[in-house]
């Protein structure tokens, strides 16, 4: 995609980091699905959204890392489940009236995540938008799209193919989307 580019073409005036920013900002700009985890609110671009389910029964599968709670059999399609609080290492809570699971598309399949409860629909500006912050070097942030103002509080919006798609994860899903389903007992 151009608006990605930070190289200049030959022959060209390199890019200032102000452009390089407002190219970031650009593609950042948009509409973002938000909802809670604890007290954090969070945003996921809407194109990356297939739907929003209410909590259903989750088939936990053994051996699997702790955030990965099982897969749901959604209109015959089996669709793993990630704990988004387990995720990022917060405390596991009990679900409530609210909790609800979040359909995605994240490396190339469709995964479900967990949430607290789901917000609303924003459509935030790109000038709304901030870089996310940099905590050094051993703190990666690369999941992080940049860090939306709306309403007078931020919502930390997610690149959901990168809290989601590592290699590992990516792998233990497409290994239990293609499992065949045994039937309910």
């Amino acid at each position: 995609m151009a608006d990605r580019q930070t190289t200049s073409e030959p022959g060209a005036a390199p890019a200032s980091g102000m452009e390089a920013q407002d190219r970031r900002h650009a593609h950042a700009g948009g509409k973002f699905l938000t909802f809670f985890l604890a007290d954090e609110e969070y945003g996921l671009e809407i194109l990356k959204v297939h739907e929003i389910i209410g909590m259903m029964v989750i088939t936990p599968v053994p051996r699997t890392p702790e955030f990965i709670r099982g897969v749901i059999n959604l209109r015959g399609k089996v669709i793993p489940i990630v704990d988004l609080r387990l995720k990022f290492g917060m405390e596991a809570i009990a679900q409530t009236d609210e909790s609800c699971i979040i359909v995605v598309q994240a490396g190339g399949i469709e995964i479900g995540v967990v949430v607290d409860k789901v917000s609303e629909v924003l459509d935030i500006p790109a000038q709304d938008i901030e870089d996310p912050p940099s905590f050094g070097a051993d703190v990666n942030t690369d999941y992080i799209l940049g860090i939306g103002k709306s309403e007078g509080r931020v919502k930390l919006l997610l690149d959901i193919d990168k809290v989601l798609a590592t290699p590992d994860t990516v792998a233990l899903c497409q290994e239990l989307t293609s499992a065949p389903a045994e039937p309910e007992s």
